[in-house]
């Protein structure tokens, strides 16, 4: 039998007076920060976890045999970006690129990167999918120390397993700005044949756009739904002004943002009315004014050029903060190979769900003419658009709507996974329930109740099976991120790292301790994450 076990909260004692290097330094839950014994009753004090600096997990980085190593410098920089039909904002980003330049290698190696930051703030990277050593995997106040405007700090660590991921910052809402570029790590044998490749980042974007910022969205939204009506007792439900009705998936009528203004003086980018049957009703809470394909608006797409008949591999990844995409390609269907970096059993799709922080792998042959890559964002009834030419005819406008939106579409949670990356059948040592609480009437987004606080920590054992358990009690969908490993969903579903769970629903997903260290699990929504929707596990040592 497992059982299901309750959080286990240590308190931090005095700030540590170790000097940082490069003005990130080691990692903070490690250098004392959080070693002071809990006052609470039965609960662990903090010497019972492994810290991100401790030997164990060195020698677990020594036990991945690093390989060659890659090095790459890499500048956050606040710059003047292009998006396209006359767009131009000022935002933050990885030198002068949207998305950022991509970063490629091949697995067995090591990667060496130096990131300098030259914001205004303190910022991090997270590599989002990677089962890395724990002291890189980026966020400020567990992992490591913040890199502070001004300072710099290596990131360097063993790349393990090929695939699809991407990398952005851990602190605050500065994902949701330009600060996000893909990852590719490349597989030496590699067993798919294809003629081309395709990097395909979606993204929703506010910044700069008429005086929003993702901390003015962060703060209006944090204000909750005041005066609009809750549903309940429960302080968990949706609201009364959130049309929860079924809509057609591909009505050009989008739903409206608020007419408040909201703090920063700018627009209300509040969302009401977006709804989604694939989601399970409520769809997002930001109304953002552009959503895009590669950095660009559909009135200026990128165009992706090939030959009729070349088989092409696309890479697709939802850098959202709040946005779910259905992706089609007009007149194609998919065969889906990969789910967050791992392979799956092939899969035919006309279209591809996919929610924030995943990403899906599909093969495509190609037809002779130009067709449009559309995203739609789900539920809210806008779209992104690249263009994909191989030959003549008139390029595809803003406007399309590809019929295949319509056709079989296929998320991560409905495929299995490829035998080569299943986990061994095992029962699981350890169960941890997740509860997923909270409203749109009050902004208060949590995990089982409490809000993230980094001292508060769910305990795990390595050598252990352990299972997940999400259970979604909010009347919102909620895009589940676990650091540092890949789960397995259930009858031998895909191996992931991040997954929807729709409201009222219960997902459960197994994983092996085998990478020790703190590492976080959150909803992957920047604003539900940044509100409260995190937590952490521990590996007790």
């Amino acid at each position: 039998m497992t059982r299901p076990i309750r959080p286990i909260r240590t308190t931090p004692p005095t700030p540590p007076t170790r000097r940082t290097v490069l003005g990130a330094g080691l990692a903070v839950a490690g250098t004392g920060l959080l070693a002071a014994c809990s006052s609470g009753s039965g609960a662990r004090p903090a010497a019972d976890y492994l810290t991100p600096d401790s030997e164990v997990v060195g020698a677990a980085e020594a036990r991945r045999k690093p390989g060659p190593e890659h090095r790459v410098r890499l500048t956050a920089v606040e710059t003047p970006l292009d998006l396209g039909g006359g767009r131009t904002v000022r935002t933050w980003a990885y030198g002068d690129e949207l998305p950022g330049k991509e970063v490629r290698v091949t697995a067995g190696g090591t990667l060496a990167l130096t990131l300098a930051n030259h914001l205004p703030q303190a910022t991090s990277i997270h590599w989002h999918g990677l089962a890395l050593r724990n002291d890189m995997d980026g966020v400020p106040g567990l992992t490591q120390r913040d890199i502070r405007a001004g300072g710099s700090f290596e990131y360097r660590f063993a790349v393990t397993h090929p695939g699809t991921y991407w990398f952005h910052p851990h602190s605050g809402v500065q994902q949701d700005r330009g600060l996000y570029a893909p990852l590719i790590v490349e597989d030496p044998r590699e067993p798919l044949a294809y003629d081309r490749e395709w990097v395909i980042v979606l993204d929703d974007w506010v910044d700069g756009v008429d005086g929003s910022t993702p901390d003015a969205v962060l703060a209006e939204l944090g204000k909750g739904m005041g005066g609009m009506g809750d549903t309940g007792g429960t302080g968990h439900g949706g609201m009364e002004g959130h049309d929860m009705s079924a809509m057609s998936t591909t009505t050009r009528t989008a739903p409206s943002p608020s007419l408040s203004p909201s703090p920063s003086g700018g627009p209300s980018r509040m969302l009401m009315g977006a709804t989604s049957e694939l989601l399970g009703g409520d769809a997002g809470d930001v109304g953002y004014p552009y959503y895009l394909v590669n950095g660009r608006t559909p009135q200026n797409p990128q165009t992706f050029t090939a030959k009729p008949g070349d088989r092409i591999r696309l890479r697709i990844i939802n850098a959202g903060g709040d946005t779910a995409f259905r992706v089609a390609l007009g007149g194609h269907t998919f065969t889906v190979t990969h789910a967050d970096g791992f392979p799956v059993e092939h899969a035919r799709a006309d279209a591809l769900l996919l929610g924030m922080g995943e990403r899906i792998d599909a093969l495509v042959t190609v037809g002779s003419g130009a067709f449009p890559l559309t995203a739609l964002a789900e539920g809210k009834h806008r779209t992104a658009l690249a263009v994909l030419r191989t030959g003549g005819g008139a390029a595809p406008t803003a406007s399309v709507r590809p019929k295949e939106l319509d056709g079989q579409v296929v998320h991560g949670g409905e495929l299995k996974a490829a035998e080569s990356v299943r986990l061994a059948a095992s029962r699981p040592d350890r169960t941890i329930e997740f509860r997923l609480t909270g409203s749109m009437m009050k902004y208060d987004w949590a995990v089982n109740g409490r809000k993230y606080d980094p001292a508060q920590r769910y305990p795990v054992r390595s050598g252990e099976r352990v299972r997940l358990a999400f259970v979604n009690d909010t009347t919102m969908w909620h895009p589940m991120h676990l650091h540092g490993h890949t789960y397995q969903l259930p009858d031998g579903g895909a191996r992931k790292d991040t997954s929807i769970v729709l409201p009222g629903k219960r997902l459960e997903a197994d994983f092996d301790a085998d990478n020790p260290g703190l590492w976080m699990v959150h909803c992957h929504n920047i604003y539900h994450a940044e509100s409260g929707m995190m937590t952490v596990l521990g590996y007790l040592k």
